[in-house]
């Protein structure tokens, strides 16, 4: 007599679910390896990206350091060996003299007056255009001008103004103002100011450097700041209108308040930017008259005195400056409860 059996066909097997609720292990590694393959595809499209940071950015950046440890002059940089006999005679020698530390009191101070200058100047431009009016939008296209237009066309016409024998300045001050001789804006170091019968010292050239680049840099702290107020709402300034507060205490309690993380951004970045500077003094003054900044410091070391170490260690002292004022930027916002 037959025996009945429940044994059912290998082809006709199902599989069972995994009690624990898991995905089969054919599917998770299907997903693993499409997820590797995504990956490796986002490796090879960033690879070209990667080579010409490494290539422009990295190398040079590597080899200034190890110049700023070695006696190199310009003439041996195409065959000095960047891993040659290292030496700290090129901090010595920059620490050691006094220009070092002239040129970045010249360039703190003109890094300090350009940045409150561009702000300043900026927040005035932004809250003029701020409500509408006729010909509003060829007053914020005018603003731009300064930032847009080239540097030595710019430079080039500043110089024909503040030029003492025909410079429109000159003869309006003389004429109109009532100056008894021209000024030599771009030439004279230090003058005098009248003041009540007191003669106070003026840094003539570098005050105007520093008025010319709070000029030409604010539409770019206007664009920011523009931006900024248009994204306000107007509630709190209605509800301020109604409770009698007047325009000064509106902007001094309700707009400066939200202005200020933008303001703090703008002004590191012109911070950083204005500490590098070079070409605007170098096009006006060529680092005469008191304007020399440690970038035409830097500049002088490397083409006159054809030392390419010691520039190298004076752009590693700008450079750790740098680092520095962002230490304290970025310290200065954590406690003010922000995020960086």
């Amino acid at each position: 007599m037959a025996t009945p059996t429940n044994l059912e066909p290998a082809s006709t097997a199902t599989t069972s679910p995994d009690p624990a609720g898991r995905k089969p292990a054919a599917r998770t590694a299907r997903r693993r390896t499409l997820t590797q393959r995504d990956a490796r595809t986002g490796v090879w499209l960033m690879t070209p990206t990667l080579v010409i940071v490494v290539a422009v950015v990295l190398v040079p950046l590597i080899w200034s350091v190890l110049l700023a440890f070695q006696n190199v002059k310009l003439i041996q940089i195409g065959t000095a060996n960047p891993f040659g006999n290292f030496t700290l005679d090129n901090f010595r020698v920059v620490f050691a003299n006094g220009a070092l530390w002239e040129s970045l009191w010249t360039t703190i101070v003109y890094t300090a007056g350009s940045v409150v200058l561009v702000i300043f100047f900026g927040l005035i431009a932004a809250l003029v255009v701020r409500r509408p009016f006729r010909g509003r939008t060829l007053v914020r296209a005018a603003f731009l001008l300064p930032y847009v237009a080239p540097v030595v066309a710019v430079t080039f016409v500043w110089r024909i103004m503040l030029n003492p024998e025909f410079g429109i300045v000159n003869q309006f001050g003389q004429n109109v103002l009532g100056w008894e001789r021209p000024i030599p804006f771009l030439t004279q170091a230090s003058g005098t100011w009248d003041v009540f019968g007191l003669e106070i010292p003026v840094p003539t050239a570098l005050l105007t450097v520093i008025v010319f680049e709070g000029w030409r840099y604010f539409p770019f702290a206007f664009l920011f700041i523009m931006a900024r107020l248009e994204a306000l709402s107007s509630e709190p300034e209605e509800a301020a209108l109604v409770d009698g507060a007047g325009p000064f205490q509106t902007f001094r309690y309700i707009i400066w308040p939200q202005l200020v993380p933008v303001i703090g951004v703008l002004a590191v970045l012109r911070t950083i930017w204005t500490f590098n500077e070079f070409d605007d003094i170098f096009l006006l003054t060529g680092g005469a008259a008191g304007t020399e900044v440690a970038s035409v410091r830097i500049f002088e070391l490397l083409t006159v005195q054809r030392n390419v170490g010691a520039a190298s260690a004076m752009s590693m002292v700008m450079a750790v400056l740098l680092i520095l004022m962002l230490a304290f930027y970025l310290l200065l916002m954590r406690r003010r409860g922000e995020k960086v």
